[in-house]
């Protein structure tokens, strides 16, 4: 009795375990095309304001990024409209939740961070408020990395892991330490717009490649994997 007790007993782990692998498999695909999705509309998007910026330095295009995720919304649920949804699990609500918790502080980090800008330079002095200006595009590039990353130990996705590590890292730091503006500073007389190159149209072709290893390239190998 004992003997049959242990057999079912390893019998049901084994049932737990092949649901949560097929779950994950289930669940893998869907992200893969949202993560696909996302990434393309944060590439396009970034290059449109690094475009509009350029030819016509209003930062108003920058709330652009304030759309994002509904856009972002919008079109994953049009791409996955004949997709079989994947089956409510456990696998599914951590990765739902995981990105719903980045949309949320991304987006209140955004608003926030352009009207203490807005503000601090109606406010104080320009000394100031280089000072104590806040820019929000690193902390963000920065969640999102985390995000991906997070979501790659969740599907078990070592290509996700890297993905994330790298195209969040690497937009933190080259944001941070202001590489673009570093790099360009030696063209600072020789360019007609100084301005729009290095706070438009470059950081828009950064954020679009760091996007695309950090959402696009992962959403890709998930979408091949699992087809």
């Amino acid at each position: 009795m004992e003997e049959k007790n242990n057999l079912t007993a390893e019998r049901s782990l084994e049932i737990i375990t092949e649901q949560i692998a097929r779950n994950r498999k289930d669940v893998s695909r869907s992200v893969g095309i949202s993560l696909y999705v996302a990434g393309l509309c944060t590439m396009a998007t970034a290059i449109v304001i690094g475009l509009g910026f350029y030819f016509t330095p209003n930062g108003l295009f920058y709330l652009l990024y304030i759309a994002l995720p509904f856009i972002i919304w919008g079109i994953s649920r049009y791409v996955k409209r004949n997709e079989t949804p994947a089956p409510s699990s456990f696998i599914g609500t951590m990765v739902k939740k995981t990105w719903i918790t980045f949309a949320i502080f991304a987006i209140a980090f955004f608003v926030f961070a352009n009207l203490f800008d807005i503000l601090m330079l109606h406010t104080e002095s320009l000394e100031v408020y280089s000072r104590m200006v806040i820019r929000p595009f690193p902390i963000i590039l920065l969640l999102m990395g985390m995000c991906v990353t997070i979501t790659g130990y969740i599907l078990k996705s070592r290509w996700l892991v890297w993905c994330g590590i790298i195209g969040g890292l690497g937009g933190f730091f080259w944001e941070s330490f202001g590489v673009t503006s570093t790099l360009f500073s030696r063209f600072a007389a020789s360019l007609d717009n100084y301005c729009g190159v290095t706070q438009g149209l470059v950081p828009g072709i950064i954020i679009a490649l760091f996007a695309f290893v950090g959402l696009t390239l992962p959403g890709m190998m998930l979408k091949r994997q699992k087809q």
